[in-house]
């Protein structure tokens, strides 16, 4: 079987910034509580008129373009996202259609915060079963559609954003062994509640103690089943949950300060499926990471699932 690796990713974030002082005129906050909880200082806000598919379509043609790829030659293109209004048909359907792809398997992917790393699995398998050559994997998110604007315990987390990968066959595998499942019994941990017009919950503590007990070892298992070391990563990239979780695990995981660490969350809040995908491309983008490099890919979320693997950096 072929190995797959990312040759390309892209991104795309609304133009306005919602920052803490702003929130201040909403809600009963203030700046120093939300960085003190969050580390959190501004996220992006799409406009009401800007849709999922939209900014799934903008982060996966900056991606494809990345990528040097004709349109013809994708042939599956997967889009992870809670937050889509549209039901049928998928995004990921209209995203190929306004891309130009003639004739992709095409599915929508929703497993919450570790949807794109769930996808991004998904993908590589399709590829190493030799169904597709290259794929197209999208995290995108409009969380500002479900968030309860007087809830400060969510409101101050919540941001707007996409990320996108290009994945191609390889002779050798530049996508690791996924690690990944779930806990059913905290399921309602992160939840959309209230049926066609939900909105965030969590359970924060619940999330915090689950996330700085498990996810240690869940990432030593990604590296475990990629044959590295924890020593041996030039980058770790969480999902943007809140930088204290962030923080709390590094600890854990004694990383070697040349670690790049994705603190992605400071800027853009907590976008979900698009959080990973999203600090990825950051860091490329601004040349942070040398292609090739041993990047650990770890996300977690709603169900409450996990999903991680290491990546060869694109």
């Amino acid at each position: 079987m072929p190995g797959s690796r990312i040759t390309a990713v892209g991104h795309y974030q609304p133009t306005r910034v919602l920052t803490n002082d702003d929130l201040t005129t909403m809600v009963d906050t203030s700046d120093e509580w939300i960085r003190r909880r969050t580390g959190i200082a501004t996220r992006r806000i799409a406009a009401t008129d800007e849709s999922v598919t939209d900014m799934a379509v903008a982060a996966a043609s900056r991606a494809l373009a990345a990528s040097g790829l004709e349109p013809a030659r994708i042939g599956l293109i997967t889009v992870a996202t809670c937050t889509a209004i549209d039901r049928c048909p998928s995004i990921a359907a209209q995203v190929a259609g306004r891309l130009g792809l003639p004739a992709p398997v095409a599915f929508d992917l929703n497993n919450g915060c570790a949807g794109f790393c769930t996808a991004l699995a998904c993908a590589d398998h399709a590829i190493r079963a030799n169904t597709a050559q290259h794929a197209l994997v999208v995290g995108v998110e409009k969380m500002s559609d479900v968030t309860d604007w007087g809830d400060r315990r969510t409101c101050v987390l919540l941001g707007d954003g996409a990320g996108a990968a290009v994945l191609s066959a390889a002779d050798s595998a530049g996508i690791g062994p996924v690690a990944w499942g779930s806990d059913p019994t905290r399921g309602d941990a992160v939840r959309l509640v209230d049926g066609w017009h939900p909105s965030f919950a969590q359970e924060g503590q619940t999330v915090f103690r689950w996330a700085t007990g498990e996810l240690p070892a869940i990432a030593r298992e990604a590296c475990a089943r990629a044959g590295l070391s924890l020593s041996e990563l030039a980058g770790v990239v969480t999902h943007q949950a809140n930088l204290r979780i962030i923080d709390a695990v590094v600890r854990q995981l004694g990383l070697p300060e040349s670690t790049v660490i994705a603190r992605d969350v400071v800027e853009s809040g907590n976008t979900s499926a698009a959080s990973v995908p999203l600090a990825l491309s950051k860091l490329v983008e601004r040349g942070e990471l040398r292609t090739g490099a041993p990047v650990l890919l770890l996300a977690f979320g709603g169900g409450l699932s996990w999903a991680g693997q290491v990546i060869d950096c694109p």
